[in-house]
């Protein structure tokens, strides 16, 4: 069995991962829609040997994405490091979708650690709400994602 097909099979969102601007121009477009569904991009920053951390990195790997795409995709922001909550709230304020966590950052504010991945959500839905954005609950995001949700996997 092909990996497309083998990605069709077990209903895995076609993810992909991009840690710069090549990526996006040169390797999604051959795999867009061909793995499950719409195109879902998480854009990868602040990794050592990665693009950087910063606001505009993102803005012109989302303009980027969206010359090539369209205005209509889903994505969404990994920042590592201490820059996590910042890139993920301009990211929400561009219209993406944010992912946070103790795999991408140890850190919940200047000096302090985290002391769990809840702690680390918690702040961000704070932080979003506060600004007055909305939170998708778990089946919006399964249905904003195209995602068949855990019942109905084969694995």
């Amino acid at each position: 069995m092909g990996v497309v097909q083998e990605f069709k099979e077990f209903a895995v969102k076609g993810n992909v991962v991009d840690m710069a601007v090549g990526v996006v121009i040169g390797g999604l477009a051959s795999i867009s829609g061909a793995i499950y569904g719409a195109l879902f991009i998480q854009f990868v920053l602040g990794i050592p040997g990665g693009i950087g951390a910063e606001a505009d990195q993102l803005l012109h790997l989302l303009r980027t994405a969206q010359r090539l795409f369209g205005t209509d995709l889903e994505w969404s922001v990994l920042a590592a490091g201490r820059h996590q909550m910042a890139l993920c709230t301009h990211a929400a304020l561009l219209g993406g979708n944010v992912r946070v966590g103790m795999e991408d950052s140890l850190w919940i504010g200047s000096g302090k650690l985290a002391e769990s991945n809840a702690q680390q959500v918690t702040k961000v839905r704070q932080i979003l709400e506060g600004l007055g954005l909305e939170i998708a609950g778990p089946d919006e995001a399964r249905e904003i994602l195209a995602l068949k949700g855990g019942d109905k996997v084969n694995f």
